[in-house]
């Protein structure tokens, strides 16, 4: 997958999981870039956001996202990103 010099304005808007994982939204806040991921109660079926500051190092982006360092990748032919814990994501 390609990932070097990724763009994060190109990144910014809704994304859907092709594993009905839960639906991720990035967007600019300032000078960084933020990841909401937008968990659905069925029960209530209210949505409960949960924020991130995408992050980078020498490795590429990533997210502490449940303790966990998770990594950012973005293809960018298919337009599909792809987070190490939550797999693969198409642009809504």
């Amino acid at each position: 997958m390609k990932t070097e010099n990724i763009n994060l304005d190109r990144l910014v808007g809704n994304w859907e999981s092709i594993n009905l994982n839960p639906t991720v939204i990035i967007y600019r806040n300032g000078d960084s870039y933020l990841l909401s991921i937008i968990h659905m109660n069925e029960t209530s079926k209210q949505a409960s956001p949960a924020t991130y500051q995408i992050q980078e190092d020498e490795e590429g982006f990533f997210i502490n996202y449940n303790l966990k360092r998770t990594a950012i990748s973005y293809d960018t032919k298919l337009d599909i990103l792809t987070f190490s814990a939550l797999g693969d994501y198409m642009r809504n």
